[in-house]
């Protein structure tokens, strides 16, 4: 079973990306904040892939980023970021510090679905 973290603020997303992402006997494991996750991920959970918003509360998804890929236990593990933030040089941000795609929100969850499959 592979195991996909998914961070955002908006639970309903949360719930969406359940009903889509979990149909392959994949696991989806949601947080609104990036801090729980870093607990989560600090109890020794290590998921396949990372889902992440960019504006959410208490720290950033390019903060978030930051953390994983200066962190020698997390650094290797692919990083999507989901967001309504479609600039071009949020995208350029996210690239160089280490995400593997950017998908803009509204997002077709079968598309997403289909970008994840090569991380899974």
């Amino acid at each position: 079973m592979k195991t996909i973290l998914f961070i955002d603020d908006n639970i309903s997303i949360g719930k969406i990306l359940k009903l889509y992402l979990e149909t392959d006997g994949n696991k989806l494991v949601y947080f609104e904040n990036a801090p729980a996750a870093i607990d989560w991920l600090n109890q020794g959970n290590r998921p396949t892939v990372i889902i992440t918003d960019v504006y959410m509360p208490l720290m950033s998804g390019n903060e978030f980023l930051a953390y994983l890929k200066n962190n020698p236990l997390y650094k290797d593990i692919p990083v999507i970021f989901l967001s309504s933030e479609e600039s071009t040089r949020q995208r350029i941000s996210a690239f160089k510090g280490g995400a593997e795609d950017y998908v803009v929100k509204p997002f077709n969850p079968l598309e997403l679905k289909a970008r994840l499959q090569k991380y899974l």
